[in-house]
């Protein structure tokens, strides 16, 4: 990649020998390889351009070094590859593609989330509310917000389609680069684990880490809890900025115990407690005992584990600067989140809610 400043897309960056570095995992160029011009990057072959850099990641069902052939025709400057290939173009031989996709992607979109205040949101529910949520409150202090993840992405004010909850790498750096462009301050974003296992968050300036919980899902491809919880804590590991943890949870309490965090609970003492907790249809109300004080909180959110997403919205809030005043009063403003213990009226006398609870403890959390 370039000299000096790397570039969005369109501007192209120079690869040159002992580039590009990933996690200490170094790929370097053959010796006597001339220096590259790179325009772009991808991951899959179909969306090579001329003079891009082709990532041949090994996947689950196919292997992108098979693809790498298809990439050169189309016109890919370089690759990045686990071995050599002998294509006619040179190659960056990795110990591991995923994880050089995510830093070189940051360095070639001119590292955005150093401009960009990322809150990420993990855990095995309520991600998608508290990243609402978080993005609320900061819009509240000042900061536009993205926003990415299940049902809703939001890049410089305009809602685009969302295709998965965490996107590859490429993707999410070219993300960041237009939300920046587009005059976003701050982004939150849930992060799912297996991009945490995949490496798709790797290269991202976490300002700011939140964990809501851990029950048992996706064990289809983690196979174990254990396993599934190493994946949660990668996001937590040896970062710098700020970790928000629910003291509630077990795992939480786990991750409390390794890193510096700050912590929210209901049930336990914490830095951002829930005291005196009523609620209804309409909402709920309670005591937020915080760092700096009592707050009166009012939600137009139901239910105890809405509760914690508030709490944790409002530690990750409150930690990244914004007052307590204007948490208090954003709050009671908040919508609807789609599909989250949404209320359907068309006039029936009865009543409706939809709800994304799709493991046993999300169920009987929303019954409660």
């Amino acid at each position: 990649m370039g000299n000096g400043e790397p570039r969005a897309a369109g501007r192209a960056g120079r690869l040159r020998h002992g580039e590009p570095r990933a996690a200490g995992r170094a790929g370097r160029l053959p010796h006597g390889a001339p220096e590259v011009e790179i325009s772009g990057l991808a991951y899959s072959s179909q969306s090579v351009t001329p003079g891009a850099l082709f990532f041949c990641v090994p996947g689950f069902r196919s292997d992108g070094h098979d693809f790498a052939p298809d990439a050169v025709e189309r016109g890919a400057a370089a690759l990045v590859c686990q071995r050599p290939l002998g294509l006619g173009v040179p190659e960056v031989v990795v110990e591991d593609v995923r994880a050089a996709m995510g830093p070189v992607a940051a360095r070639f979109y001119g590292d955005p989330t150093a401009e960009l205040e990322v809150v990420g949101v993990t855990g095995t529910n309520g991600k998608t509310t508290t990243a609402f949520l978080v993005r609320h409150l900061l819009e509240a202090g000042g900061r536009q917000c993205g926003l990415l993840g299940t049902v809703k992405r939001v890049v410089a004010g305009r809602e685009e389609e969302v295709e998965r909850t965490t996107p590859e790498a490429i993707d999410l750096q070219a993300t960041f680069r237009a939300m920046v462009d587009g005059g976003d301050r701050a982004c939150a974003m849930e992060v799912s684990s297996h991009a945490l296992e995949l490496g798709r968050v790797a290269g991202i300036r976490f300002a700011c880490r939140v964990f809501t919980n851990l029950t048992q899902d996706h064990l289809d491809f983690h196979e174990t809890m254990e396993a599934y919880f190493a994946a949660k804590r990668r996001l937590f590991a040896e970062q710098p900025g700020v970790s928000v943890v629910n003291a509630d949870d077990e795992y939480g309490r786990r991750i409390a115990a390794e890193v510096d965090c700050a912590t929210f609970a209901i049930d336990r003492d914490a830095d951002y407690r829930a005291l005196e907790i009523d609620f209804d249809l309409m909402g709920s109300r309670f005591r937020c005992r915080t760092p700096d004080g009592e707050l009166q909180l009012t939600s137009p959110l139901t239910g105890l584990f809405n509760v914690q997403n508030v709490l944790g919205a409002v530690a990750a809030a409150h930690s990244l600067g914004v007052p307590a005043e204007t948490i208090a009063a954003a709050l009671p403003r908040f919508g609807r989140v789609p599909g989250r213990f949404e209320p359907v009226d068309e006039g029936q006398a009865f009543g409706v809610l939809v709800d994304y609870a799709h493991t046993p403890e999300a169920l009987e959390n929303v019954l409660r």
